[in-house]
This record gives structure tokens, C-alpha cells and sequence, in this order.
């Protein structure tokens, strides 16, 4: 790392909601913004202060670091042989009762030693910090018993400490049903209450806890008890919602004060005021929509009108989204789903935050954050949507100092 306290002069920046400013100023102070506004508001102190080097942005974009909400990150093989049979007409449903989907995962994941999947698993996470992306959540959810659960979760830990990436960690333990619980769901989960989660809370080894909850995963009832089990040990809710169907999801999720609801393709109205009461975050996954071929978007106007925050992320996983990009999501975000550029700029910084439970001191440039930045090779906002599968020269800051792309 390179760097010191710092005045940036003549920047570009957005604000919380994506919008573009124009002739901004900065300064970084023991790897905090201590100020932040237009050029020409900055107190002269500022200029004056030897202790604070000055650098001239000349119009360039600064943006938070970017944030991946939502990412299935850590897990052995690829499903590329289902990739070949969906082309041939099969669903992601027939895939997963004739064996294949999430339990495949779940098999080679549990053979995989801890140093084989951290091996798997370190250039996904860089592929990702080479794009901007300075703060990710990793669910576990490929293990499904208290051993395997255990060691995705240690290694995600691991994850952040070897790349200098943010990782937040997730409980996903009801992601599916393993095979020894087969035609057993009710008692996995009394597993998961009872054995499983209790560990990873006494670790420390999550921040919050998901359920997918679906006809072909956990029901309203099993997903609840999960929620509870959860609020018990004091930890955050964030819940697979809608995604295949209407199932209410969303609003038993708000009840429970989710930090996020993620899919919600089939979300209704109900489930729409309800997030937003509960300043729930919507998490929308395009890569998921893509790879699995869908024609229902999630309802965007609804989430507009009801006022419900949206984040955009990767769904970085084998199975439905293989794609470390979540610039490549931002584009899609806007093809697919109709979303504005601003919208989807604030959807990977400021609200993805929310998702996460860290927008008290990242997603947004402001006076007191921290002082993780990205400093673009361009200076219009727009372009970090316009272009795809382009990649845009970039610095990372990170605490206050500008990283190498090896760091």
C-alpha cells in the first residue's frame, strides 16, 4: 500500500443515490473521509495543511469501493455438464430431481479439503476485486452438516484475509436438503436449529443467517423456525424470496426485520410494502435470470412505488450464475430490468451496504465513512454501465491508501 492523509480536488463522485457531482473534493484523514463536497466549498485549511498531500482527480470518477451483495463464492467443481443439458431443453427443476443442481455442489464440496477449496475459491474472489469490488458477502450452503458448514465458513474467513477484500459471511444451511435427510426436510431443520447454527454462532463464524424458501427447498413454517433460531443468537436475517414462485416469502421475512430479500421474480404487492416497512433491501440477481434463460423480471415499478431500496449482485455460484462480473451485472440490471444508471450505481454501493449491514460506515462518499474509494479511468458515471465485458483502468483505496492491483 502507497499513501497518506490526502486531499483529492477536481473529482466526480455520486452521491448515496447514484447521482453524478461534478468538481468535488475530498479529504482523507487515518483512512476516514473527514470532509467531502464541491472544490470550491473546501475550507482553506485543507490546502494549507503540510501534512495532507494534494492530488488533482482532473474530472476523473470516484465511487465507493463496489459491493457484492450476494455470492455463493466458496464451493468445489463447476456444473458445466448441466450447462450442456439446459441447452438441450432441460430445466433447472429436472435438473435437480434427477440428482443434479445444488447436491452435486453439495458432493464435490464435501469431498474438497479446506486448502482445495480455498485454492478454488481465491481467483474468483480476485477476478472480482480486479473489477472494483472492495466488499463481498460469501454464504456457505454446499456443506449442509455441521462439519462441511463449518469449513466453507472458515474458509471464507480465510477468503478476505489473503485478497484484502471485505467478506461478510452468511449461514445457508437451508439452502437444500441433504441426502441423509431425503423426504425429511422438518427434521433437517430441527438439525440445523439445534446442532449446526448454534456452532457457527458460537465461531463467530457468520453475520447473518438465509433460508431459501420454495417449494422445492423450505417452506413458510421450516423458513420461520430458522428466522427464530437465528434472532435467538442474534443474528441478521436475509431469506431466498419469490424466486420461483409466491410463497410469502418476503413478508415473513420483513416481520423477522431482514437486512434482504434476494430474487423476488414472483414478489407482490403484500411482500413489496411489507420490505419497505421493515427497510428490507430487494437484492436482484440478472446473471441468474440470464443463465437460467427466465422471461419473469422482477417487479421493478413495484418496488419503486413501494419504496424498497434495490441492490444488484453476482449470485456468484455453479449452478445458475457462474460469473464473478458485477459490472457485468450492473449492464444487465439496466438491458434486462429497465433499471436507471443511477439507480444501479447506488444498487452496488449505498444499498448493497444495507444488504449487508454495513452502510454506517460504507457504500457512500460522506464525511465520517470509510475511506474505501475507486478512482475510474473515466468521468462519466454512465460508462460503468455502459460498457460490458470491458475491463476500465482503475485505483483502489482502501483504509486511505491507494493498492496495488497485486495487494
Amino acid at each position: 500500500m502507497q499513501g497518506s492523509d490526502m486531499v483529492l480536488i477536481n473529482a466526480t463522485t455520486i452521491d448515496g443515490l447514484g447521482h453524478q457531482h461534478s468538481g468535488q473534493a475530498l479529504v482523507i484523514v487515518e483512512g476516514r473521509i473527514q470532509w467531502c463536497g464541491e472544490r470550491a466549498a473546501l475550507p482553506t485549511e485543507y490546502l494549507t495543511d503540510a501534512a495532507l498531500v494534494s492530488q488533482d482527480c482532473h474530472g476523473q470518477l470516484i465511487t465507493p469501493g463496489l459491493i457484492d451483495c450476494h455470492t455463493h463464492l466458496v464451493y468445489a467443481s463447476d456444473r458445466s455438464d448441466e450447462f450442456k443439458l439446459r441447452l438441450h431443453g432441460s430445466s433447472y427443476a429436472d435438473i435437480a430431481k434427477n440428482g443434479g443442481g445444488i447436491l452435486s455442489t453439495v458432493n464435490a464440496t464435501r469431498k474438497a479439503s479446506s486448502e482445495t477449496l480455498l485454492e478454488q475459491s481465491l481467483p474468483r474472489l480476485l477476478a472480482m476485486r480486479a473489477e472494483g469490488v472492495s466488499s463481498v458477502e460469501i454464504k456457505s450452503g454446499y456443506g449442509l452438516d455441521l462439519e462441511n458448514e463449518l469449513k466453507i465458513l472458515r474458509v471464507a474467513r480465510q477468503l478476505g484475509e489473503q485478497s484484502g477484500v471485505q467478506v461478510k459471511t452468511t449461514f445457508l444451511g437451508a439452502h437444500a436438503i441433504p441426502p441423509e435427510f431425503k423426504g425429511q426436510s422438518q427434521a433437517y431443520v430441527d438439525y440445523l436449529c439445534k446442532t449446526v447454527l448454534p456452532a457457527v454462532a458460537k465461531e463467530g463464524l457468520a453475520d447473518s443467517v438465509d433460508v431459501f424458501c420454495e417449494s422445492m427447498a423450505f417452506s413458510l413454517k421450516e423458513t420461520e423456525q430458522l428466522f427464530k433460531c437465528a434472532s435467538a443468537l442474534s443474528l441478521p436475517i436475509k431469506c431466498h424470496a419469490e424466486q420461483l414462485s409466491n410463497m410469502g416469502a418476503s413478508t415473513l421475512a420483513a416481520r423477522y426485520k431482514a437486512l434482504s430479500c434476494d430474487h423476488l421474480e414472483y414478489l407482490d404487492e403484500a411482500g413489496a410494502m411489507a420490505m419497505a416497512e421493515a427497510n428490507t433491501v430487494a437484492v436482484l440477481l440478472p446473471g441468474a435470470y440470464y443463465f437460467l434463460r427466465e422471461t419473469k423480471i422482477p417487479p421493478i415499478d413495484l418496488l419503486r412505488k413501494a419504496g424498497v431500496g434495490i441492490a444488484i449482485a453476482t449470485d456468484c455460484n455453479p449452478g445458475s450464475s457462474p460469473t464473478t462480473s458485477l459490472r457485468l451485472m450492473m449492464s444487465m440490471a439496466c438491458q434486462f430490468f429497465g433499471l436507471t444508471v443511477p439507480e444501479v450505481l447506488s444498487a452496488v454501493t449505498y444499498q448493497a451496504a444495507r444488504a449487508l449491514g454495513i452502510s454506517a460506515h460504507k457504500g457512500v462518499i460522506h464525511a465520517g465513512m470509510d475511506a474505501d474509494l475507486i478512482l475510474w479511468s473515466i468521468k462519466d458515471s454512465a460508462q460503468l454501465c455502459y460498457y460490458f465485458g470491458y475491463p476500465l483502468a482503475h485505483t483502489r483505496m482502501i483504509a486511505g491508501k491507494w493498492v496495488s492491483h497485486e495487494e
